[in-house]
């Protein structure tokens, strides 16, 4: 063969080895690009449903919907108090829902409506949604120095306006607070145990005397901060032994090393709102 021939012929070899490796290039890209579309799904799949969902939300919406905390008022004794109020868009309408009453700490106290949604239970509602299947009320606590058994009317008549308004279940509606409100929901939740059908009071104080007297079978779930430099978690402890004593079914949760803002953490069990779920006013 002459030497032509065979530079032709080296030619081609390499041409054909070049059109290998461009298959070869492009099958890999091609297999990338489906795995990672394969990989996007699935992670859209995951999130597509709040952790509730289940037959009593028929129609779930996804976590990362946009919460509105509707503005409300309700006027006691000629004096208007503003309150904030928050209903799920994927909960059943046809069907009552289960409400919670949330009692804000002493930062949060004002007349504007708005604040006390700021820190607790509105923050983790903003963060999953899906986890609060629930119509929240927010009453909203006007100054620092009173207590919130001093504006009970103001609590009471916020669940009876909300019942009227939404379509409720009698049966579930729920007492939690922080501070200042998990003194108040000692308190006032004690007080009514025909009413509400579970307390999750946390970081709460008080003397025993503001519990009420007849208690047996309301459960109660308390939260504290072993490290809480505001609020000892004694005053929890103390508490929930005298509510126990008074027929109660109480548990308390004791953070390790965390300080005052216990809500934070209480807030975010995964379990907190599941254990709501489970009871039922006691008849």
């Amino acid at each position: 063969m002459c030497r032509s021939g065979l530079s032709c012929c080296r030619a081609a070899l390499d041409d054909e080895a070049a059109r290998a490796r461009l298959r070869c290039a492009m099958t890999h890209r091609f297999l990338a690009c489906v795995a990672a579309h394969i990989a996007l799904a699935l992670l859209c799949g995951c999130r597509s449903a709040p952790r509730h969902a289940g037959p009593s939300d028929p129609n779930p919406r996804m976590s990362t919907d946009v919460v509105t905390f509707q503005p409300r008022s309700i006027t006691l004794n000629a004096v208007e108090h503003k309150y904030a109020l928050y209903v799920p868009t994927f909960l059943a309408k046809a069907q009552p829902a289960p409400m919670i009453v949330f009692l804000n700490g002493r930062g949060e106290c004002g007349t504007d409506g708005v604040k006390q949604t700021t820190q607790g239970l509105g923050n983790a509602i903003r963060a999953d949604p899906g986890a609060w299947p629930f119509v929240c009320v927010f009453p909203q606590k006007p100054d620092f120095d009173s207590t919130w058994l001093d504006h009970e009317a103001l609590v009471l008549g916020v669940i009876e306006k909300t019942r009227g308004e939404q379509n409720i279940d009698p049966d579930r509606i729920y007492l939690t607070g922080l501070s200042q409100g998990g003194r108040g929901t000692w308190a006032i939740g004690t007080r009514h145990p025909d009413l509400f059908a579970a307390l999750a009071p946390i970081c709460g104080f008080g003397p025993d005397e503001q519990l009420g007297t007849s208690l047996k079978g309301l459960p109660i779930w308390a939260f504290h901060g072993e490290a809480d430099r505001v609020v000892p978690a004694a005053e929890s402890q103390r508490l929930a032994k005298a509510a126990s004593e008074r027929g109660a079914d109480v548990k308390l949760t004791l953070y390790l090393g965390v300080d005052h803002n216990s809500w934070d953490k209480a807030y975010r069990e995964e379990s907190l709102s599941t254990w709501l779920l489970e009871h039922r006013r006691r008849p």
